[in-house]
């Protein structure tokens, strides 16, 4: 069975975040009113053949730990669906 991962990457609430400060900066001169804060962050889409979901999931989790993410300064949420 064909699955699609989506991995999101965001920084920790701790860590600064220069490049969304830019942004809410930028919109606040665009006259946009109301944004209270901007957090930039990654969005990672994975097509990947399935096997059972649970070690799918289990291996995916260690791919976004090792790989698509620090974990000294980053988060990442995983949404595991079947298709592609």
């Amino acid at each position: 069975m064909k699955m699609k991962a989506i991995v999101t990457v965001t920084l920790k609430p701790s860590i600064l975040d220069p490049q969304g400060e830019a942004v809410a900066h930028a919109l606040q001169n665009m006259g946009v009113k109301g944004v209270q804060s901007v957090r930039i962050g990654k969005h990672i889409e994975l097509e990947i053949e399935g096997g059972e979901e649970k070690a799918l999931r289990a291996k995916l989790e260690e791919i976004s730990r090792e790989l698509l993410s620090n974990p000294v300064m980053e988060n990442f949420h995983l949404d595991l669906r079947a298709g592609g």
